[in-house]
C-alpha cells in the first residue's frame, strides 16, 4: 500500500517538480509507515529518484505516449494505483498534472485537493492545507474518501534528500482507442535556458519596458541570476514577447521563490498568477501601482535605468563570492 507519484519528465529528462514530489510523498510515507512508488513515461535513468525517498519506480515505455495525452495517461496513473494498492496518489499543479488529476480521481473514485502546500495537518481524518480564491487565502480540507489524490503546489516543499534503494520495474498498462480519443496535432515549445515552470527564480517585464528592442535588459538580469524571462499579458498581447511566456491568472501560474516584476503595474490577474511566490520585488515608476501593495520589496524609478544599475551590482557580488 505504498504511496504513489507521477514523476514528470521532459525529453527523458526529470522536471524539478518530480524531486518535490518524492520528497513530500517520502514525508507522508514516514508518517503512514509505507513506501513511495513513482510511475514514469517514457524517462530515461530513473535512478535520480531514488536520492529523494523513491523506493520503487513502475517504468512505462510506450510510443504511443510521446506527447502528453490526459486521458491515456490518466488511465496510467489510475491502472498503476491500483496495482500497488496506493491510498495517496500525489500529483503536482503542473498545467499537465491540473488536466490530469481530476480523471485520476474520477478514475479511482478518490477525493482530491489541488494547490496543497503542506504536509497533511492530521492522518485521521485526513487533513491537508491547500490555497483558494486565486491564493489569497488558505483553508483546511479533509478528505474522506478510501483513495485520495492530492496536486501540491510548485515550490510549497522544496526538494529534501532520503536516500533510498530503488527498484525498477516495467510496467504496461492496457491502454485502448478510447484513450486516444483526442489527439495531438502538434507540439509548439518556447525555448530558453530556463522554462518558468522549473524555475526558482523568474525575472518578468511589463509595458514599462517601453519597447521589445529594451528586453535585452530583462534577459542580462535573468542570466545572472539563472532566472526565467516572463512577462504580463499586454506585452504577449501587442507582440514583444511570445504568448509561452505570459504569466498570470489567464496565463501561466508562478509559484517561484524570487518573483521580480519589472515595468508592471499588478493588474488583479497577474498577482494572482504569481501570489504563490515566496517572494516579490517590483520595479515601477509609480509609486502608486498596485503591485506595491502585495511586494516585499519595492524600488521607484525608470526600469531601463534600474535594471542595468542592479544586473552591474549583481555581477560585481558574484566575481567577489565566487
Amino acid at each position: 500500500m505504498s504511496i504513489l507519484i507521477y514523476a514528470e519528465s521532459a525529453d527523458g529528462k526529470f522536471k524539478k517538480v518530480a524531486y518535490e514530489l518524492a520528497s513530500y510523498a517520502k514525508k507522508v510515507a514516514e508518517s503512514l509507515g509505507t513506501t513511495v512508488t513513482a510511475v514514469t513515461v517514457n524517462a530515461g535513468n530513473v535512478s535520480e529518484l531514488s536520492k529523494y525517498g523513491v523506493d520503487k519506480v513502475l517504468k512505462v515505455t510506450n510510443d504511443k505516449l510521446a506527447n502528453f495525452n490526459a486521458k491515456a495517461y490518466a488511465d496510467v496513473v489510475k491502472q498503476a494505483a491500483q496495482k500497488e494498492g496506493a491510498k495517496v496518489i500525489v500529483l503536482s499543479s503542473t498545467t499537465d498534472s491540473l488536466y490530469l488529476a481530476p480523471l485520476v480521481s474520477v478514475g479511482l473514485e478518490a477525493g482530491y485537493v489541488p494547490n496543497v502546500v503542506e504536509l497533511p495537518h492530521t492522518l485521521s481524518p485526513f487533513q491537508v492545507k491547500r490555497t483558494a480564491f486565486s491564493n489569497k487565502a488558505f483553508n483546511i480540507t479533509e478528505i474522506s474518501t478510501d483513495v485520495k489524490v492530492l496536486s501540491i503546489s510548485k515550490n510549497s516543499f522544496g526538494l529534501v534528500e532520503t536516500a533510498t534503494s530503488l527498484s525498477e520495474e516495467d510496467f504496461a498498462p492496457t491502454l485502448n482507442d478510447a484513450d486516444f480519443s483526442v489527439k495531438v496535432e502538434s507540439v509548439e515549445k518556447s525555448t530558453g535556458k530556463v522554462t518558468i515552470a522549473d524555475a526558482d527564480i523568474v525575472v518578468s517585464g511589463g509595458r514599462g519596458m517601453k519597447g521589445p528592442e529594451n528586453w535585452g535588459m530583462i534577459e542580462e538580469l535573468a542570466s545572472v541570476l539563472g532566472a526565467a524571462t516572463a512577462c504580463s499579458k499586454p506585452v504577449s498581447d501587442i507582440g514583444w514577447r511570445p504568448h509561452s511566456e505570459h504569466v498570470g491568472q489567464t496565463g501561466k501560474p508562478v509559484a517561484s521563490n524570487l518573483y521580480i516584476a519589472v515595468g508592471i503595474s499588478g493588474a488583479i490577474q497577474h498577482i494572482a498568477g504569481i501570489n504563490s511566490s515566496k517572494v516579490k520585488v517590483v520595479i515601477n515608476t509609480d509609486a502608486e501601482a498596485p503591485f506595491f501593495k502585495v511586494a516585499d520589496y519595492g524600488i521607484v524609478g525608470d526600469a531601463l535605468d534600474i535594471v542595468p544599475r542592479l544586473t552591474q551590482k549583481l555581477k560585481e557580488f558574484k566575481a567577489n563570492n565566487s
